[in-house]
């Protein structure tokens, strides 16, 4: 199994680093598992809404080429189906269980995702109507592939 994860600009601080570099770790003994950053686009503080939707056009184009025909994409988005981490870890395994060996979850930049991003996912996932920053989100994501690994072996992990 991969799993990557995919995210619009660079991670800056030291601690959001260093507790991905943690998860990534534990990862490494169910999947090979990999981040790849995509450039955001620099844009001004305040845009017209065309102007929005061209910044998130380019940084769409920047993700998709980094996604394989092969790959099952879960998009990152308000929108998205929420799911308790005992669903996400059963989605996970009967995802694997069906063929689909690769697995990759695109975050957006500030402004979202380009719709070109949404229509290529197979699913969208929420982890809430709450705004995160985008590294924040990250290493949450990260965790939260590594608990359904855990709840997915029985271990005490998940309590």
């Amino acid at each position: 199994m991969n799993i990557k994860i995919i995210g619009v600009g660079k991670l800056k601080e030291k601690y959001f680093k260093d507790g991905i570099a943690e998860y990534a770790k534990r990862l490494g003994r169910f999947t090979k598992f990999q981040i790849v950053e995509v450039p955001d686009e620099k844009a001004p503080e305040s845009l017209s809404s065309s102007e929005m939707e061209t910044v998130k056009q380019k940084e769409g184009e920047r993700i998709l080429s980094k996604i394989k025909d092969k790959e099952y994409v879960f998009a990152l988005a308000i929108e998205g189906k929420e799911r308790s981490s005992e669903e996400f870890s059963k989605e996970l395994t009967q995802l694997t269980t069906y063929g689909h060996s690769d697995i990759t979850f695109v975050i957006g930049g500030s402004l979202g995702l380009d719709a070109a991003v949404m229509k290529r996912s197979n699913a969208q996932i929420s982890f809430g109507r709450f705004t995160l920053p985008h590294q924040l989100m990250r290493l949450v994501l990260t965790e939260q592939i590594y608990r359904a690994f855990m709840i997915n072996e029985g271990s005490p992990y998940h309590k």
